[in-house]
C-alpha cells in the first residue's frame, strides 16, 4: 500500500488534525477542558484514564458534573476500590443520588478487574469509577471494550507514574495539583490533539466531596 493511498483513508489520524470522533460525549462542565476534547466532552462508551500524583486525592471534582448529569439515566454508578470513602453529604449537593451508588471493594487485583469489566459491560452502570493499583495494557483494552460494549462512562484513577506504560483506554489525562485547580495534559486522545498546560480552576465547594483538600 502506497503513502499515498493511506493518507486517503479516513481511518488514519495524521499530527494534529483534528477528527471527530464516532462517539458520543457528555460535557465535563468545564469549558476550557469541553473545548479540547473531541466533541466537547467526555467520550461515552469508553474508558477515560486521570493520572494524578496521589490517589487518595483523586480530583473528584473534575467528574463530578458528568456524574451527576448521567445518574438519572441507568439505575446504578460504580465506584470500585475507592481509596477514600467520599464525603456523603458533598456528593447529595453535587447532584449525586447516595442510594444509586455501589460501592465495591474485592480483596484483589484480579477481583478488581473482573469487578470494573463487569460493571461497565452490564449497562446497567451509567458511569464506572475505578482505582486500580496498575493497569497493563491488556487490562486497559479489556475495560476499553467492556465500556464501548454498555456504553459507559468508564473513569480510572491512577498514579501518575503510569503515564509511561501503554494503554487502550480512549483519553488520558495527566493532572497536577495547582493553589486554584488542576494544571491538565491530554497525553492521549483518540480523535484529537494532545494538548498540554490545561488550566481548571476548581469550584470552591469542592472540598465538600472528600472533605480534604484534593
Amino acid at each position: 500500500m502506497s503513502l499515498e493511498s493511506c493518507l486517503q483513508r479516513q481511518d488514519i489520524w495524521r499530527g494534529q488534525k483534528k477528527i471527530s470522533a464516532p462517539g458520543l460525549a457528555l460535557t465535563t462542565g468545564f469549558a476550557i477542558l469541553d473545548h479540547h476534547l473531541p466533541n466537547g466532552g467526555w467520550p461515552l462508551g469508553a474508558l477515560t484514564e486521570i493520572l494524578v500524583k496521589d490517589v487518595t486525592y483523586s480530583p473528584l471534582w473534575l467528574v463530578l458534573p458528568a456524574l451527576a448529569a448521567l445518574a438519572p439515566q441507568r439505575s446504578w454508578q460504580a465506584w470500585v476500590t475507592p481509596p477514600t470513602l467520599p464525603y456523603p453529604l458533598g456528593l447529595s449537593q453535587g447532584g449525586l443520588d447516595l442510594s444509586k451508588i455501589l460501592l465495591v471493594r474485592p480483596t484483589d487485583r484480579g477481583d478488581t478487574l473482573w469487578s470494573t469489566e463487569q460493571s461497565l459491560r452490564s449497562r446497567a452502570c451509567s458511569a464506572v469509577l475505578c482505582w486500580p493499583n496498575a493497569l497493563h495494557r491488556t487490562a486497559t483494552r479489556r475495560l476499553q471494550l467492556a465500556a464501548e460494549h454498555g456504553g459507559t462512562l468508564g473513569i480510572c484513577f491512577q498514579n501518575h507514574t503510569a503515564a509511561d506504560s501503554h494503554s487502550m483506554a480512549a483519553l488520558r489525562l495527566y493532572c497536577r495539583s495547582t493553589a486554584c485547580g488542576l494544571e491538565i495534559d491530554l497525553i492521549k486522545c483518540r480523535g484529537g490533539p494532545l494538548y498540554q498546560g490545561l488550566t481548571i480552576q476548581r469550584p470552591a465547594d469542592s472540598d465538600a466531596i472528600t472533605g480534604s483538600d484534593s
